[in-house]
């Protein structure tokens, strides 16, 4: 299974953490985030993996990883980064990853045994981690819905209440090459310049809107997000023991 992590934007909310390098540079326990997630993808059955970049692109350097680069980085958003590797998708199907979570291998083998055309994993458990990681949950939290057989109803809207929520959406999708037909259609309907900013909660909500099924792969907590320096405070207090009791789950085990 081929995997494309999408490492091009700065990461501003990280601060002084990313003014001289990448997002994906940033370490949590003394190892970049990469470390982490390369490691779990080839565990969970990745054999090529790639990385959009931009900020920064001259210190990355990991000549196992074959790099694209966005060259619209700092006026482009996600789904942007995601087409610019479009070229090297093929026919075979190909798995999408944020560079800033972390998750174990069995999530990402069970992303890969998925046979939906297009999937994304979700957290069912997501309160736990937002609640560690801010005072509001809903502050930070989107829409989410399934029907009883994990089909995305809604996604990517903002919420009132925390019973609008079933899951998140955690950054990793899956999609084949029929599926990725189905995106490049909705994506040629749009304007270039929404196309330019395009958020991938909203690109899943209209393949949802024009009738494309999204398929859910639940999850039960052991992933994170690395979103701010706080959120690597947390992490690294929870890991060390200092704050277990606001723990989600440690990914690793």
């Amino acid at each position: 299974m081929n995997v494309w992590i999408l490492a091009a934007g700065r990461g501003s909310r990280l601060n002084q953490l990313t003014e001289e390098r990448p997002k994906c540079l940033v370490e949590l326990m003394g190892r970049p985030l990469p470390d982490w997630q390369l490691e779990s993808l080839r565990a969970g059955g990745a054999a090529r993996i790639g990385m959009v970049v931009g900020y920064h692109r001259d210190l990355i350097d990991r000549p196992e990883i074959e790099f694209i680069e966005n060259p619209r980085w700092p006026e482009t958003n996600m789904v942007y980064s995601l087409c610019c590797a479009e070229a090297a998708f093929g026919e075979s199907p190909f798995l999408v990853s944020y560079s800033d979570i972390l998750y174990p291998p069995e999530t990402a083998a069970n992303l890969i045994a998925c046979d939906a055309d297009i999937a994304i994993t979700y957290d069912r458990q997501w309160e736990s981690l937002w609640r560690t990681r801010m005072e509001d949950p809903l502050a930070d939290a989107e829409t989410f819905r399934c029907d009883e057989n994990n089909i995305v109803t809604e996604i990517g809207g903002q919420p009132e209440t925390i019973a609008e929520i079933q899951g998140q959406f955690m950054g990793l999708l899956r999609f084949t090459g029929a599926g990725w037909k189905r995106v490049r259609k909705v994506i040629e309907g749009l304007p270039p310049e929404e196309v330019d900013t395009l958020q991938m909660t909203t690109l899943l909500a209209k393949l949802i809107t024009a009738g494309h099924e999204v398929t859910g792969v639940p999850v039960d907590g052991r992933w994170v997000e690395v979103d701010s320096e706080q959120d690597i405070a947390c992490y690294e207090a929870a890991l060390t023991g200092q704050n277990v009791g606001a723990w989600h789950h440690d990914w690793r085990s």
